[in-house]
């Protein structure tokens, strides 16, 4: 007789990937991840998880892993490499031999899930929130890549049962990109892109995780895609204001024009040619942070998952730069 039900995690070292863990034990399943040999463990450390350290290209050992799943959670993802190559090995390749796998020795798995981005989709046009109906039209390789590995997901929907959830900026304890911000804004400065009102969708990664369980367990959920965001737009005057009640105290905001950000980005690009490690920031996410609308609509997953934003913005800046400052990041 069969015990706990199994879950398999990609990606499960990492800032999203390490939370969903935790939501899973927290749920009595039975956890396996699938990490490489060179992956830091210390999300992981002393939790009750099965370690396979096989990475995503080793199909034989893929197949003794996932065979008797109950669920997979695909959140592994390349999020900066130096070249187009890069992109879509780490984030197409690693789906499609997931798939192939799984599909092969575990045809009735319950549910796969596979992480997107609403950079597969695009910025929002007009102000008008993006929606799952809306036409992809990516503008960085990253986001290209992102939506090729969604064609692939989708090629498999008539075989396995996949869904798709896609998230817009995500923040967090352990987060280690948009913890840059508040690093800034510790030492007086909060930096603005551009002169115009910006909106954009956040959400916490505690409701990220949440929603794509959500996504998993819920039948209705087989063959769609859903955008997992904050209920709420936030503009960046509001971001600064609850950095600063988190923080207990203010920083000198600072507006950078357009082609600033811009030259910025293209001296990181240039110097990143001479290091082993992609740039943080480069000209594609110059062309990211200068977009008016970067914001998606989630009444789909309210309907059809149950799905609600249950940390306010507000709450979730505390609670992140609270855990921070615990861990002497802040």
């Amino acid at each position: 007789m069969k015990g706990k039900e199994i879950a398999v995690v990609t990606g499960g070292t990492g800032f999203v990937g390490s939370h969903l863990v935790d939501l899973l034990l927290a749920k009595n399943y039975e956890v396996r991840c699938i990490v490489r040999k060179t992956s830091n463990l210390r999300w992981l450390k002393n939790k009750d998880v099965k370690l396979y350290d096989s990475g995503l290209f080793d199909k034989e050992a893929l197949k003794n892993i996932l065979k008797d799943a109950d669920y997979l959670y695909h959140i592994a993802g390349v999020v900066k490499a130096k070249t187009e190559e890069g992109y879509f090995k780490g984030n197409v390749e690693t789906t499609k031999n997931l798939l192939e796998v799984v599909s092969e020795v575990n045809p009735g798995i319950k549910k796969v899930v596979v992480m997107s981005s609403l950079t597969a989709c695009g910025p929002a046009k007009n102000g008008k929130p993006c929606t799952e109906e809306t036409e992809p039209h990516p503008i960085t390789t990253y986001g290209r890549s992102k939506l090729a590995q969604e064609e692939v997901a989708k090629s498999y929907m008539s075989k396995l049962p996949v869904t798709i959830t896609r998230a817009p900026g995500v923040y967090g304890e352990r987060d280690t990109e948009i913890y840059l911000m508040f690093k800034t804004y510790k030492q007086g400065l909060m930096t603005i892109v551009g002169f115009d009102k910006k909106l954009v969708s956040l959400i916490h990664v505690a409701d990220l995780v949440k929603g794509i369980y959500q996504a998993g367990i819920n039948e209705k959920s087989t063959g769609e895609i859903y955008f997992i965001s904050s209920e709420e737009y936030y503009d960046w005057n509001r971001i600064s204001e609850g950095i600063k009640q988190a923080m207990g105290r203010g920083a000198i905001k600072i507006r950078l024009p357009h082609f600033l950000v811009y030259t910025v980005a293209a001296f990181a690009q240039f110097f990143a040619m001479f290091s082993n490690k992609p740039a943080t920031f480069n000209l594609e996410k110059a062309r990211d942070f200068v977009q008016k609308y970067w914001i998606c609509d989630v009444s789909k997953a309210k309907r059809d998952l149950g799905f609600r934003q249950e940390i306010s913005l507000e709450d979730g800046l505390k609670r992140t730069i609270d855990w921070y400052k615990r861990e002497n990041w802040l």
